[in-house]
């Protein structure tokens, strides 16, 4: 009998780790039923209604267990979910079908939920393409009530496995037992995909975008995912799993000496030193930015405390908040950046109106400064805060000068007012903008002159520059951290703030990025915040590279062509720098 060749697929590295196990395969979206007359109009409506709440119930039950296990900020999309449950658009469109033509309730969601997933799918805007998605795990839900089966076959997983699905829903996700699912692959996807974000917050091994041929992998499937390079092994052979299983325990290994590295500053090999802060979107995170030993919190988005609920929330909410982060760090620095809702961030109570490009529309800081009252509340929240910690206050996307003086004209009449009042407020605060929108890197000299520092936000500086969106799979390729267009926008705000005395921090995905940092430390960058798992892999690549070595080759770096160009230069050097 002819032996079986391992197949080798490669996806994106979304969350790092490696892992060996059996696949586990989920199936929901398939099922296709029957046109058929319903023999009870009004019991066949009931039905319906009755699957629906049951589902109701089931997504509180998976959005309080989201809430329990990953922080609140997480759990904020099962609120749309719920929200959807009560949408008339979609459910009253499925009765009055039951109840006018008299079909049967499966058959007359099926419909409803395609024609909605279709429209949404082919719009031009990411948000509303997402919005599919939502549609999509809500209707199986419902269908699966319907049908009186069980809808998640995750829940069931009772012995170790790596999941493998088309993509992961949110619910998938929630209900992830980390005892026994080892990791993910799924077969679309990007590094900034719901499925990959998700990852990276259990910190549990995953590829994603791994392609059609991972949708032959069935259940039971022996498989290896490294999640390192990105690279799915089906039925490896005995050699393969020697060889990874030593990877891994390399792998563990190096976790676990990474630990001593937790209290220690960040200094590169010739002494020069620079702060690894946490990006965080909640309080629930907290635990892990002190757990991976950051030396503040270079992002904290606020945005989450808006999200999920019904209503704004209020002054005195928002303090206890910002107070509560501030204390738990001890005096280390926390920056917080006001509201920035908008693009793929929405507030359904706030019925916005709806925009053709709502990227390039009214959100963060122009939404505030179209809506003071709005924006007035925060700035209380935070300036009554002050006084608890080391207070960073950052708004988000400027673009032009006069929007930095608005707003921090805002902060100063609210300090005045808290002032007389008789609260007290820091005279420390230093106030600082998000560089993300090609425009304000441009002017970096005008804008340095106006703050006391600059973070960089390199997810957003990049879609723009680039002109493609990061969550489209098919200009994916376009999102190149690395471009000499990019770094050379970079080293023009990092020279900008020097000449002026000021720091810069960069807070996007590429500040964790191995690739990047010794590029980023040659040119001069004050402060790297990341996510709370990549601060100590930071910290010990900084520890290896010399400031003054990788300094001296910024200007051949900027004279490449490309990324993949800059890519191998950065890969050569690092490999003898650790050597």
């Amino acid at each position: 009998m002819a032996k079986m060749l391992t197949r080798r697929l490669s996806g994106i590295a979304a969350s790092p780790g490696i892992a060996l196990a059996k696949a586990f395969r989920i199936n929901n979206d398939h099922y296709v039923p029957v046109a058929g007359k319903a023999v009870d109009r009004d019991l066949e409506i009931h039905r319906f209604r009755n699957a629906v709440e049951e589902a109701k119930q089931e997504l509180v039950e998976i959005k309080d267990l989201t809430e329990q296990r990953m922080g609140a900020a997480k759990a904020e999309i099962f609120e749309a979910h719920l929200m959807l449950l009560e949408d008339p658009d979609y459910i009253d469109a499925i009765i009055e079908g039951i109840k006018d033509e008299g079909m049967n309730a499966e058959f007359k969601l099926h419909e409803v939920a395609n024609s909605f997933i279709e429209v949404l799918s082919a719009m031009d805007n990411e948000l509303l393409r997402e919005r599919a998605v939502d549609v999509r795990d809500i209707t199986g839900r419902i269908m699966s009530k319907l049908r009186g089966v069980s809808f998640e076959a995750i829940a069931a997983i009772n012995e170790p496995c790596i999941v493998i699905a088309e993509d992961l829903t949110p619910s998938d996700t929630a209900q992830l037992n980390l005892d026994y699912v080892l990791g993910f692959v799924t077969e679309v996807g990007s590094r900034t995909s719901h499925s990959a974000i998700m990852a990276r917050s259990l910190e549990v091994p995953a590829v994603v975008g791994a392609g059609e041929i991972a949708a032959e992998i069935v259940t039971g499937t022996k498989i290896i995912i490294d999640a390192i390079e990105g690279v799915v092994l089906i039925a490896p052979n005995e050699q393969e799993v020697e060889t990874y299983q030593a990877r891994k325990a390399y792998y563990d290994q190096r976790k676990a000496q990474l630990r001593k590295l937790l209290d220690q500053p960040t200094l590169s090999a010739d002494g020069h030193r620079v702060e690894l802060a946490a990006n965080i979107g909640s309080v629930e995170d907290l635990q892990k930015v002190l757990a991976n030993g950051a030396e503040g919190i270079g992002l904290f988005r606020t945005e989450f405390l808006y999200m999920g609920r019904k209503t704004l929330p209020s002054e005195e909410e928002q303090f206890q908040v910002y107070k509560h982060v501030l204390e738990r760090m001890d005096n280390k620095p926390v920056v917080i950046r006001t509201l920035d809702i908008g693009g793929d961030k929405e507030l359904p109570y706030m019925k916005l109106p709806a925009e053709s490009n709502p990227f390039l529309g009214l959100r963060a800081v122009r939404l505030c400064l179209n809506q003071k009252d709005l924006f007035r509340t925060q700035l209380r929240a935070l300036l009554r805060a002050s006084s608890y910690g080391q207070l960073k206050i950052m708004f988000p996307m400027i673009a032009v000068v006069e929007e930095l003086q608005a707003a921090k004209q805002l902060l100063l009449e609210e300090k005045a007012k808290l002032i007389q009042e008789g609260i007290p407020v820091s005279d420390l605060i230093e106030v600082g903008i998000m560089i993300e929108v090609p425009a304000a890197a441009l002017a970096a000299d005008f804008l340095a002159k106006e703050v006391d520092f600059f973070s960089i936000g390199t997810n957003d500086l990049i879609q723009y520059t680039m002109a493609a969106d990061r969550m489209n799979e098919t200009v994916s390729y376009l999102y190149q951290p690395c471009h000499p267009s990019i770094l050379r926008l970079i080293q023009m705000v990092i020279q900008a703030a020097n000449k002026e005395g000021k720091w810069v921090g960069m807070c996007g995905e590429m500040a964790g990025d191995e690739r990047a940092i010794p590029i980023l430390l040659g040119m001069g960058l004050h402060e790297f915040s990341m996510s709370a798992s990549s601060i100590l892999p930071a910290r010990a690549l900084l520890k290896e590279i010399s400031y003054q070595e990788w300094a001296s080759y910024t200007q051949q770096i900027l004279a490449m062509s490309s990324q993949a160009q800059i890519n191998q230069f950065v890969e050569q050097k690092t490999r003898s720098d650790l050597t």
